[in-house]
């Protein structure tokens, strides 16, 4: 395949390595499965002993999108100051933005301008 027409990578694939990743950094990482009953969850919640707990959407570099039960249930984590970070790879530097400010609301931003 030509590596420069090559498709963008699953958020499956993507969710899986940042989850392996957490769990090597010491964390507790339950992926929570979507479905009829689950929708607009994050995609991991995970724990750490010293951090607490982060809600984890796991999101492609390019081409993401919010399900609408995505932008109204995070607005009403956000409202009840329950963070959701957004994660787009299992890097050293994404990790480090578990340790900022939420950012969801950045992504899904940045989403609709499009």
């Amino acid at each position: 395949m030509d590596p420069i027409n090559k498709p963008e990578e699953l958020e499956s694939s993507i969710q899986e390595r940042i989850k392996k990743f957490l769990e090597g950094k010491g964390w507790f990482v339950f992926v929570t499965h979507g479905n009829n009953f689950q929708s607009g969850l994050p995609d991991l919640y995970c724990i750490h002993e010293r951090y607490g707990t982060r809600w984890v959407e796991v999101k492609r570099p390019k081409g993401y999108v919010f399900t609408r039960a995505q932008k109204v249930n995070f607005h009403k984590f956000s409202e009840k100051g329950v963070g959701i970070w957004v994660l787009v790879d299992a890097t050293e530097e994404e990790y480090e933005r578990l340790f900022l400010a939420p950012n969801w609301y950045v992504f899904l931003m940045d989403a609709s301008a499009r």
